[in-house]
C-alpha cells in the first residue's frame, strides 16, 4: 500500500489490524452511500508489446474484449484447471492491471513469470502506485460520473469500474493524490459513510463474487466458483492454461459442485476451507469465505448440488453450527 495513502487514512482515524484489514474508529452503521478503503487487494500490472497475447494464453476471460472502457472478471488456473486466483482485469494506459487478493499476488506473479520466456512482457507489483477504494451507492450521487453497466469503466479522476451486484457498487483505482482528494470530497460534501474493509468483503459475499485465499487457492475449478455465470470464462477464445478441463466440464455437463450463498450463527466466522458436513458426518462442501454480520455471518460455500436441499448441513467446527442456503 502506498505510504502516503496509508498515512492519510491513519489521519482519518483508520486502524490497520493487519496488512489486509482496516477499521475506522467512527465507522458508520448507516447503509446509505458507503466508502471503504481496500487493503485486501493488490494490483499486478502486465505490460509490454506481448502483454495481451500473453494474458490470453493464461486467463479464463477473453483479453481481446478488454478495453479502457470495459473490464472483466477472470481467473488464473493451474494445468489441472484449478483456480489459483480470481481477479478483476482493467486496462489502464495500454497496460493491464489485475486486481486480486493481496495474499495471492506473489504466488500468481511467480507462476506467470515461468511462462514469459522470450515474450516482451513485464510483471510489476503496482500496489504502491494504485490505491483502491470501494463505493456502494444506494442513494443519489451527483458528485461522481458513474458507469452505468456492469464492468463498464470510466477513466476520470482515477478509474471507476461498476461491479456486478444488486446494489450499485464501484471500484475506484487511483494514484495516492487522486485517492486522497476523492476520499475527502466523498466523505465531506457528498456525505459518503465510512465503512470498515470487512464490510466490502460482506458485500462481495452477498454479490457472489468469489475471492480466494492461500487456503482455497487451487482447490476449485472455475465453474465451482460460478465464474461462468459471472461472464469470467470464455469458451471460444482458444487455449489457455487449464482450458482442457474447464471446457470438458462445460461441454459434458455442469459441475457437480457450485457456489452458494449461506448464513450461519457461527461466531467468529469460519475460516476459508472449513468443511461443511451432512448428517452422516461426510464432507458435503467447503467454506470459500465468510464475514460476520450482526449476530451471525454470511458465507460463500462450495457444495455438491444435490446437497443444497438438505436442511441438516453444518459447519465442521466445535459447535457444529447449522448453515442455511440462501438465494444468490
Amino acid at each position: 500500500m502506498n505510504q502516503n495513502w496509508k498515512d492519510f487514512l491513519i489521519a482519518e482515524h483508520a486502524h490497520f489490524l493487519n496488512d489486509t484489514s482496516i477499521e475506522f474508529i467512527h465507522a458508520s452503521e448507516n447503509s446509505d452511500n458507503c466508502i471503504c478503503a481496500l487493503a485486501q487487494f493488490a494490483v499486478l500490472t502486465v505490460s509490454g508489446n506481448d502483454a495481451a497475447q500473453f494474458l490470453q494464453g493464461q486467463t479464463t476471460c477473453n483479453v481481446n474484449d478488454i478495453t479502457e472502457s470495459r473490464a472483466s472478471l477472470g481467473a488464473f488456473c493451474n494445468a489441472k484447471g484449478r483456480t489459483i486466483s480470481t481477479f478483476l482485469l482493467v486496462k489502464i494506459k495500454g497496460a493491464f492491471a489485475l486486481i486480486m487478493p493481496s495474499v495471492l499476488l506473489e504466488k500468481v506473479r511467480k507462476k506467470l513469470q515461468m511462462y514469459i520466456l522470450r515474450a516482451d512482457v513485464t510483471l510489476t507489483d503496482s500496489s504502491d502506485q494504485y490505491c483502491l477504494i470501494g463505493l456502494s451507492v444506494s442513494g443519489e450521487c451527483s458528485d461522481l460520473d458513474l458507469p452505468k453497466h456492469d464492468l463498464e469503466t470510466i477513466g476520470l479522476n482515477g478509474y471507476l469500474v461498476k461491479l456486478p451486484s444488486d446494489v450499485p457498487r464501484y471500484l475506484m483505482i487511483a494514484d495516492a493524490r487522486t485517492a486522497m482528494d476523492q476520499w475527502s470530497k466523498l466523505t465531506g460534501d457528498a456525505h459518503f459513510q465510512i465503512k470498515n474493509s470487512g464490510h466490502w468483503l460482506y458485500l462481495d459475499i452477498l454479490a457472489g463474487v468469489p475471492w480466494l485465499t492461500m487456503e482455497t487457492s487451487e482447490e476449485f475449478i472455475p465453474q465451482m466458483l460460478n465464474l461462468d455465470k459471472l461472464g469470467a470464462i470464455s469458451f471460444n477464445k482458444g487455449c489457455y492454461t487449464g482450458q482442457e478441463i474447464i471446457a470438458r466440464t462445460h461441454y459434458l455437463g455442469k459441475s457437480k459442485r457450485e457456489l452458494y450463498l449461506a448464513e450461519s450463527d457461527a461466531t467468529p466466522a469460519p475460516a476459508p476451507n472449513t468443511n461443511i458436513i451432512d448428517l452422516t458426518g461426510q464432507t458435503a462442501g467447503k467454506v470459500l469465505q465468510a464475514q460476520t454480520a450482526g449476530a451471525g455471518c454470511k458465507m460463500l460455500v462450495v457444495l455438491e448440488s444435490e446437497q443444497i436441499s438438505s436442511e441438516k448441513l453444518t459447519l465442521d467446527n466445535q459447535a457444529k453450527n447449522p448453515i442455511r442456503i440462501l438465494q444468490l
